[in-house]
């Protein structure tokens, strides 16, 4: 039975593969100069430029090409200009930035190379002002509204969290779990709330953690279900964005600073150390207040982003191989595309993990902002409790 479904999530997961990395094969052909009819050359390949776009924010959810054709869902693109005033429409208007519409025009790579344009003041997927002739013009200031994907995948994230707690938590109002045994997703959801409880909350603050369970439990959920939806093909990597990483990040700090007491701030303005360190320890004690959150944000961000980017430089290496010669590409293919699953499946352990190493962190640092207290209620002999300490 486990070889059975062991086998069936090798084949979804090639085929989502084979899906999200489609677009990749796809290029459009040239004729060679002075060569013979019919004869065509496909463009190099550039690796750096597909993970890049890949990674990066998009006006629209991208799932593969099929005869030259893209397949994907618009977004709505929201524009204000001086001249123009609002302008509200679909992404599809822009046709992928082979057209230009209302007097915009969306950049794409391949039209900034053509029209030889300055890469340092025209961007590639940014919205900008056209002339008559369809041409760019940074001159005009345009104020871009628009919903990318992932802000709008952010937004299904939020959604999906209150729709599937609001599930749980009315089964829990109706006794069902309390009185009887749990359900459904109810039975998926309930251990995991225990663990994060158990081994986040109680082991690091104590008898303090049920103030804070309610942030570690959405933290935990919010992560989780925006590094799953990550991983389907097409989708938004938004926890390997920086910007989505830095808001969690800064929030926890919030918290965290929130949590603290004399006797923490006092350890760090007069840290116990022989008088000559003072000088030395107290601007690394002010320093460390900073890194941890710093430490949250990349440590959530690069390890989200480094396995999309090891899956698509296995797939990029099948055409760069393909390019030296077309039986060492094919030769290489099923290693590398057997490699890119196996990261795959990696990738959806780590989306677990990476939640639970940033709630346990966060946790882990508010525990340490009780550093120093001495409530009635933390500790039973008159020392400082251990799980605090952690």
């Amino acid at each position: 039975m486990v070889s059975r479904c062991f086998k069936s999530l090798l084949v979804a997961a090639f085929s989502l593969c084979c899906l999200l990395f489609s677009n990749i094969s796809r290029a459009q052909e040239k004729p060679i100069p002075g060569g013979e009819a019919g004869k065509k050359e496909a463009p190099k390949l550039d690796p750096a430029k597909i993970i890049l776009e890949h990674v990066a924010d998009a006006h629209e959810f991208h799932f593969f090409t099929l005869s030259k054709k893209p397949v994907s869902i618009p977004l709505p693109v929201i524009l204000y200009s001086a001249d123009k005033g609002w302008s509200v429409f679909m992404a599809s208007r822009f046709e992928h930035g082979e057209a230009t519409y209302n007097g915009y025009r969306l950049l794409e790579e391949n039209f900034i190379e053509e029209q030889k344009l300055d890469p340092k003041v025209f961007k590639a997927g940014k919205i900008y002002a056209a002339d008559a002739s369809g041409n760019p013009d940074a001159a005009v200031k345009v104020y871009d509204f628009s919903l990318g994907r992932n802000a709008v995948q952010v937004l299904i994230s939020v959604l999906l969290l209150i729709w599937i707690m609001g599930k749980v938590a009315g089964k829990y109002a109706k006794g069902q779990g309390v009185k009887t045994a749990p359900s459904g997703f109810q039975n998926a959801v309930e251990p995991v709330i225990t663990f994060v409880r158990d081994e986040v909350g109680k082991s690091n603050l104590g008898d303090r953690y049920e103030k804070y369970m309610p942030f570690l439990l959405t933290v935990f959920f919010f992560i989780l279900i925006n590094n799953l939806i990550g991983l389907v093909p097409g989708t938004a990597n938004v926890t390997g964005n920086i910007a989505f990483t830095a808001v969690l990040g800064i929030i926890s700090f919030v918290v965290i600073l929130f949590s603290t007491n004399k006797h923490y701030w006092g350890h760090i303005i007069n840290p116990p150390v022989p008088m000559g360190v003072k000088p030395i320890m107290i601007p690394v004690e002010i320093m460390g207040i900073f890194t941890k959150p710093f430490a949250l944000i990349i440590r959530l961000f690069a390890n989200m982003v480094s396995g999309h980017i090891i899956i698509l430089s296995f797939i990029c290496l099948i055409f760069i191989f393909g390019a030296m010669n077309t039986g060492l590409g094919w030769g290489t293919s099923p290693f590398f595309i057997l490699l890119s699953i196996f990261i795959y499946l990696i990738e959806i352990l780590v989306a677990f993990i990476q939640a639970f190493i940033f709630a346990n962190l966060t946790a882990v640092f508010i525990g340490q902002a009780f550093e120093g207290s001495h409530d009635h209620g933390d500790h039973a002999d008159g020392h400082h409790d251990d799980a605090v300490m952690v």
